[in-house]
């Protein structure tokens, strides 16, 4: 029987060697958070598990063994059938569960009777979610970034996409998290990762860049959305060389209203979220700014938002936490569009490869 065991350190330095990891908890459990690139393979499915916890403590354990024993064969078979039979023997898993091993194992015995080499992770999910804390820090201070600032509506999280679509390194924290990182940046539809889920995501992006390369990244705060970003990467950010955006109030104004369309038809949306603003600038204003959208003035209230709220604030954080910003490249857009944000992507490459590779 061909089943091995490896340690949770072991498992994310040797992680690209598997051919596929397996998850063998519950869909609730994968869906909180799992190994990068890990596919679900229940053992015991999310209402199956209840009823075997539930006779395991108002019955006895060794009934809900043979009980969750049953229903576990029964759902590896399922398994094996739907994506093992077409496996080449050479074929090489990484599974894991909970912590004891012993969904993952029973998986791992039937995998590795049929004569797979199978690996489990030592100490499970658990284990590992243990080691990536643990090596979070190293990994995001290994890097060199480079942080766009500038005020909101300047289209940093564009110019980042137009970074990587020519190949820059680029590490988009609001598309991990879900979220835009503001008052209003909740994105509709689209329910943020649990905490340990964007730790995961993170992990994952900053083991894929080459340290030789510079890393591009937002000037977020410590917080997305509901989610922290981690002390070492954000301490790291604070700490690195700036890139000072800058685009005319008109345009960030319209860019802001296409990448928010979903308030511009959906008014009173934008007016609830308008009331998360009263304790910062009271009522008399937030009423006001209320008003203007329902008359059909949303790019008014837009300009306001940035000119009296998000400019001040921003300014404010940004002199307060980055700490070579007085240093920063100036970049100043002609305008939005992409043929801009493309130039200024070409520009900014090249002045990193010349600075790297000096004539």
């Amino acid at each position: 029987m061909s089943v091995h065991t490896l340690s949770a350190p072991q498992a994310l330095a040797r992680l690209a060697e598997f051919d596929t990891v397996i998850d063998a908890r519950t869909e609730d459990e994968y869906a909180l958070d799992h190994v990068p690139g890990a596919t679900n393979w229940p053992t015991l499915d999310n209402q199956q598990r209840i009823e075997i916890g539930t006779m395991y403590k108002l019955v006895n354990p060794f009934e809900a063994k043979k009980r969750g024993a049953a229903i576990a064969a029964r759902n590896i078979a399922i398994h094996i059938e739907r994506h093992v039979i077409d496996k080449p023997r050479d074929w090489k898993p990484l599974a894991y569960c909970w912590r004891g091993g012993n969904r993952s194992g029973a998986l791992a015995t039937i995998l590795g009777a049929i004569g797979f080499h199978v690996t489990l992770i030592e100490g499970g999910y658990k284990a590992w979610r243990a080691a990536l804390v643990d090596a979070l820090p190293a990994l995001a201070r290994g890097l060199t970034y480079r942080v766009v600032c500038g005020p909101t509506g300047s289209g940093k999280t564009r110019l980042l996409q137009a970074l990587a679509a020519q190949g820059a390194q680029v590490l988009d924290l609001e598309a991990l998290a879900s979220h835009r990182s503001s008052v209003l940046g909740h994105i509709p539809g689209r329910p943020q990762p649990s905490q340990k889920r964007f730790d995961s995501l993170v992990w994952d992006a900053l083991r894929g860049f080459d340290p030789a390369r510079v890393v591009y990244v937002e000037s977020e705060s410590k917080k997305v959305g509901n989610v922290r970003v981690p002390d070492a990467l954000i301490d790291a950010m604070r700490a690195s060389s700036c890139i000072d955006l800058r685009l005319d109030d008109d345009e960030r104004v319209a860019l802001l209203l296409e990448d928010y369309d979903f308030f511009v038809r959906d008014p009173a949306s934008f007016c609830s979220r308008l009331e998360a603003l009263t304790e910062l600038r009271g009522k008399e204003v937030v009423a006001g700014w209320i008003d203007k959208v329902r008359q059909g003035h949303t790019p008014d209230v837009v300009l306001e938002l940035l000119t009296r709220h998000y400019d001040p604030m921003y300014a404010q954080s940004i002199a307060r936490n980055f700490s070579q910003f007085p240093q920063a490249l100036p970049l100043a857009l002609p305008d939005r569009s992409p043929q801009a944000l493309a130039d200024a992507a070409r520009a900014l490459m090249a002045r990193e490869a010349a600075s790297l590779h000096p004539a």
